[in-house]
């Protein structure tokens, strides 16, 4: 009843399906090995990303305390950031540091601003980038 044609018949596809699971993790490594010089080149743009203080939509208006923007001149506010300022020097003032060129209270007004971007203002985009876990 034992046929030696079956058993190489069943000895040679085990031995297909093992030729399959290498080539398709042959196939996975080498889309890994792709994939992660894209991951760390977008790391790096977004520490490179810019946020304006205000929006060039609202340039020249003056930024409140708690990150409003209100109009020139209202006591208490803060003039508008001479440059944007990069995704890492936010993400160092988020960490604790001051934005540069700002006292304290000039970078918590700042700040307050940068968190309360919304999508459509120039900014968010990054500020949203630098929110994503591992950045």
């Amino acid at each position: 009843m034992f046929d030696e044609n079956s058993e190489n018949e069943v000895s040679g596809a085990a031995t297909d399906a093992g030729r399959r699971a290498l080539m398709l993790g042959a196939v996975g490594a080498s889309a890994v090995l792709t994939v992660r010089p894209a991951l760390a080149q977008s790391a790096v743009s977004v520490l490179n990303c810019q946020i304006p203080v205000p929006d060039p939509a609202r340039a020249g208006q003056y930024i409140a305390a708690d990150g409003t923007v209100v109009a020139p001149g209202t006591v208490g506010a803060f003039v508008p950031a001479p440059r944007p300022f990069t995704g890492q020097e936010v993400k160092q003032a988020l960490s604790g540091l001051n934005l540069p060129g700002t006292s304290y209270t000039q970078n918590q007004a700042y700040l307050n601003y940068i968190r309360r971007l919304q999508y459509g203002q120039s900014g968010f985009t990054c500020f949203a980038s630098l929110q994503m876990p591992g950045r």
